[in-house]
């Protein structure tokens, strides 16, 4: 019985064939990865911009009110 398996073995050809197989794919996931992260804090932060727009239209809208009542 030697250190390694064959399964063992498999294993690690199997990692080695995802992390430097194709043309980089561990590159490109990463790459994809970045891009979903700041499409997210994007959308965090038009989120946030819409939030304040509504608010201001709102108080904005019941000041209107008060002085058509007043």
């Amino acid at each position: 019985m030697g250190a390694f398996s064959i399964w063992h073995l498999l294993i690690l050809g199997a990692i080695a064939l995802v992390l430097f197989g194709g043309r980089g794919k561990v590159s490109d996931l990463m790459g994809d990865f970045g891009k979903g992260i700041n499409s997210f804090k994007k959308g965090l932060s038009d989120g946030k911009d819409e939030a304040r727009a509504i608010n201001a239209e709102t108080s904005g809208a019941a000041a209107n009110k008060d002085k058509v009542s007043a």
